[in-house]
């Protein structure tokens, strides 16, 4: 078994990372972690209670900024209501059919995640929007329990603590809990492990732990075969190039084969993200050419890797973070490249595990300055993540008005829901979205046409490219198949009723 942390000359052997070895800053270290004779043995020593008390607080963290976020009408995306849609409807045995994407729409002909069925038990017990929010919060603490623990088993003292401050109150984590639930959340403690296990060199286990990968989302694929070759150059040549194969070939049937059988257009269409800017066909030259031309890529890069003190660069296992990156700088779409949004989550965990891995390589680097600054890397790297939260979502739940729910604007919009009966079809705008997806079909306001939905709800304020000014006629105006009528006004939202008859096609609903 190849040591991850095995000291010698700075030239790597045949089929080893360079930065596998300490290379000629460093010098032999023979101590022990935490006073123990090895890695696993220290690990047994390590107790859990702590970081399991971290990851209670981090989850009733998360869980409240997401709970207020919701209860105040303050969903930023169709996101929530879609995925409830897709639990929803594995809860109930069914397909996962998402009207909100589209009557009839088949969601893993978008993005391939079958993994989200395991919400199903759950929502059994709570069938609410509220429940997927509960389970990320859970998985994103589970995360920094996997996080602070290994770097504790690997480092001793306080640094599990420290990193657990860190990776919980990173910015990658901060902004997925903005974003509502999203299938990555699943990613984040699978990665952990992953990571973990490498560092413990415990190869088999990595192995395991990577395969889901390729159920949460279609791009992870790429990242399992970067597993593989780290498996490879640590010496597990054929466990490493069996899952890297496996990693591939899962990468190009979900995106050549699944997703396109299932989608209704027959192709997977996030590839327009990369070939495609706006109406402009983009060359792939032209994207790769492209991948650091915004000083909005250039700034996510720098926090990337500057929240770990800049010390994850030390590790190889910062090449698990290149797949996601890779697709997200090709992307021409600019929600793609910033710091807001889901998208850097599944890279907190590999990154500060890679900080543990980087400070362990460099304690004895025959580099003072290097050596030096490994004893405070991980304090810095804590004082970073809590400095940067000032700015951040988290820092919401010192404010009084983030607890506040029953402001105008809140109580107008439980009083629209109440006008609005449990069973109906309803199209909507997000505003009450992700309020109504547990018990009423939803459609996406605009993308329904031929349905003729029971009820129109919009929210007036909802930040319309036109002024809404007769909420009757633009609801005939989107289904000119029916009538409508007012039934509710109260502030911004307004709610109108079908006066027709239920038409005898609907759209992804019957056939005759």
């Amino acid at each position: 078994m190849l040591e991850l942390n095995k000291s010698g000359t700075d030239r790597p052997g045949p089929g080893r990372l360079p930065a596998q070895d300490p290379g000629p800053d460093a010098a032999p270290d023979t101590r022990p972690a935490a006073g123990s004779t090895g890695p696993d043995a220290s690990a047994d020593r390590v107790p859990l209670r702590p970081y399991l008390i971290a990851g209670a607080v981090l989850c009733a963290l998360y869980f409240l900024y997401s709970y207020f976020q919701y209860a105040r009408f303050g969903s930023p995306s169709w996101d929530l209501g879609i995925f409830e849609q897709e639990v929803r409807a594995y809860a109930g045995f069914d397909a996962p059919v998402v009207d909100i994407k589209g009557p009839g729409y088949l969601i893993l002909g978008d993005h391939f995640s079958p993994i989200v069925a395991l919400l199903a038990p759950l929502y059994w017990i709570w069938p609410s929007a509220e429940s997927l929010l509960f389970a990320q919060a859970a998985l994103f603490a589970l995360g920094a329990v996997i996080v602070g623990r290994t770097t504790q088993q690997i480092l001793g003292g306080r640094s599990g603590l420290c990193v657990t401050v860190a990776y919980g109150l990173s910015w990658g984590i901060q902004e997925a809990v903005k974003a509502d639930f999203h299938e990555i959340a699943f990613a984040v403690p699978l990665l952990a492990l992953v990571c973990r296990a490498l560092l413990l060199k415990r190869y088999t286990a990595a192995l395991l732990w990577s395969l889901p990968l390729v159920l949460v989302k279609e791009d992870l694929g790429a990242t399992v075969a970067v597993v593989g070759f780290l498996l490879f150059v640590y010496g597990r040549r054929l466990q490493g190039a069996l899952l890297a194969a496996f990693g591939v070939a899962a990468f190009v049937v979900t995106l050549v084969v699944l997703i396109p059988a299932a989608s209704s257009a027959g192709r997977y269409d996030y590839w327009t993200k990369i070939d495609k800017n706006g109406e402009q066909d983009v060359s792939m030259l032209d994207s790769v050419l492209g991948v650091l031309n915004s000083s909005v890529k250039i700034e996510m890069l720098v926090f990337l890797i500057g929240i770990t003190a800049f010390m994850a660069l030390r590790s190889p296992l910062t090449l698990l973070i290149v797949p996601t990156l890779g697709w997200r700088l090709l992307s021409q779409d600019s929600n793609h490249w910033g710091m807001v949004w889901h998208y850097s989550a599944i890279l907190m965990p590999v990154l500060f595990l890679a900080l543990a891995d980087g400070v362990r390589r460099s304690r004895g680097s025959h580099r003072p300055w290097l050596a030096s600054y490994a004893k405070v890397a991980v304090p810095v790297a804590a004082a970073i993540a809590v400095a940067m939260t000032q700015h951040l979502p988290l820092r919401d739940l010192l404010r009084p008005e983030t607890y506040r729910t029953d402001d105008a604007r809140s109580q107008a919009a439980r009083a629209a829901l109440d006008a609005i009966p449990a069973g109906s079809r309803v199209e909507t705008d997000i505003t009450l979205m992700a309020h109504l997806t547990s018990d009423r079909t939803v459609y996406w306001v605009g993308g329904a046409p031929g349905t003729a939905p029971d009820i129109v709800a919009i929210n007036l304020d909802f930040g319309w490219s036109r002024p809404i000014q007769d909420p009757v006629a633009y609801a005939e105006q989107l289904h000119p198949e029916a009538r409508y009528r007012l039934k509710h006004r109260g502030g911004s939202f307004v709610v109108m009723e079908r006066t027709t008859p239920e038409p005898d096609k609907i759209p992804g609903v019957r056939d005759g």
